[in-house]
């Protein structure tokens, strides 16, 4: 690996992180549709964490005011919201620890990630098709965390998208585009960096100029996303994000069955 090939594989993550088109199918994606050597799952983690960091200082403000408020009245709606929180981590947390090598060595296929973009992609279309929620963030209650946390639990299958499938979750329950991505944001920081411990434990920790290179560059275009998500939302649905991945996983269809160089 070179040193543009980690700022593009920044950039594939940082965007496909908070876009509901999956990040992990696209890191592997990238390596196989241009023939390249897998970066390793080591360096896919420091990825993630550059898009956590993205997280963090986009949201800062609010995640400080949240913490305080919740330091200062234990009873009141922001300490409830972080308990609700960390309450929809709870299954992507146990399905990404039951299933995280079935995961990494069977999932990742040319053939299951293509037929999961489409898949999905049909899922998300005819839901986000009917939203006509109006509930805010304020509405984010206990039932809530849990539909969000299975569908965020799907993700794990390469193609699904962690975002893509927590926006429907909420979606279904009447939230609205935009009140649904902010909360998939929140939802994402506990998941990512649990998820990133998890995995850094594996590897002796050691850290090149490659990986700092990929780290900045999902960082920032980690906050790049996130912006263009929630002002996209607010009044555009999902639809451009369906045909994207499905004409993606139509085309890795045909490089697998006709092997296109």
């Amino acid at each position: 690996m070179d040193f543009i090939n980690s700022i593009f594989i920044g950039l594939v993550q940082g965007v496909g992180e908070f876009l509901p088109i999956s990040s992990s199918a696209h890191l592997y994606l990238y390596s196989y549709l241009l023939n390249l050597k897998y970066q390793g799952l080591y360096f896919d983690v420091f990825l993630h964490l550059g898009t956590l960091l993205a997280i963090f200082i986009y949201f800062f403000k609010e995640i400080k005011s949240i913490i305080i408020s919740s330091i200062t009245n234990p009873k009141g709606k922001d300490s409830k919201f972080l308990f609700y929180i960390f309450i929809a981590t709870i299954p992507g947390g146990v399905v990404g620890i039951l299933f995280d090598d079935y995961a990494e060595f069977v999932l990742r296929s040319p053939l299951i990630v293509s037929l999961s973009l489409i898949f999905f992609s049909v899922i998300i279309f005819f839901i986000d098709r009917k939203n006509i929620g109006f509930k805010k963030e304020e509405d984010f209650d206990l039932k809530s965390a849990i539909v969000a946390g299975i569908f965020q639990s799907i993700a794990i299958i390469p193609g699904a998208s962690r975002s893509g499938m927590t926006i429907i979750g909420l979606i279904i329950l009447g939230y609205s585009r935009y009140a649904a991505a902010r909360i998939s944001f929140f939802m994402a920081m506990p998941i990512i960096l649990g998820a990133g411990l998890f995995e850094l434990k594996k590897f002796n920790f050691q850290i090149d100029y490659l990986m700092l290179t990929g780290f900045i560059s999902s960082f920032i275009f980690g906050i790049l996303s996130i912006k263009f998500l929630l002002y996209y939302l607010k009044t555009k649905n999902m639809t451009i994000f369906v045909v994207y991945r499905i004409i993606l996983g139509i085309f890795v269809l045909i490089k697998y069955y006709y092997g296109i160089k």
